[in-house]
């Protein structure tokens, strides 16, 4: 709640929602070994991989949003699941690409299909997923994540009297 209104503030209730969605994500993939954040990234790289892009795991947390290490340690599950191949950028042997294997296609499929089932369902009190209501909040959503982060300041209180 905000000090200088009465309910919750616009914060709160992105937090909620965001928590809300990724449950219903999570609950609804769950059958196919998979969790709202490995759905995010093999169902950004299918929509990479169709436009015939083979992103590295960099592109691919900047795509998504996610932070590089976690991308990271995403893709290392999904390799171990046989979803994704993990390999060598040839132009840049620090960089890792990712793509989908034919069983991580095959899954991915049905998950898009399951997701796209489930935002029907959560996208119902705005009329569905083809209304104007949930055009102008899809709009309203791309205008708040437009901005970038600022990045963190080190705290100096923090750094005092630690040794390097």
């Amino acid at each position: 709640m905000s000090m200088s209104s009465p309910g919750p503030t616009p914060g709160f209730l992105v937090w909620r929602l965001a928590n809300k969605w990724r449950v219903a994500v999570d609950r609804a993939v769950a059958p196919l070994d998979l969790t709202h954040a490995k759905y995010s990234l093999v169902a950004s790289l299918y929509g990479m991989q169709q436009a015939g892009e083979r992103p590295s795991q960099r592109r691919l947390a900047d795509h998504t949003g996610l932070e590089a290490l976690y991308v990271s340690k995403l893709a290392r599950a999904l390799e171990s699941a046989d979803l994704i191949e993990r390999t060598r950028d040839p132009r840049d042997p620090r960089a890792v690409q990712l793509a989908l294997t034919d069983r991580g296609l095959a899954v991915t499929r049905q998950a898009i299909a399951i997701v796209q089932d489930l935002h029907q369902q959560l996208l119902e009190p705005l009329g569905g997923p083809d209304t104007p209501r949930t055009r102008a909040f899809t709009d309203e959503l791309r205008t708040l994540l437009a901005p970038p982060l600022a990045p963190s300041a080190p705290d100096d209180d923090h750094i005092e009297g630690t040794t390097p």
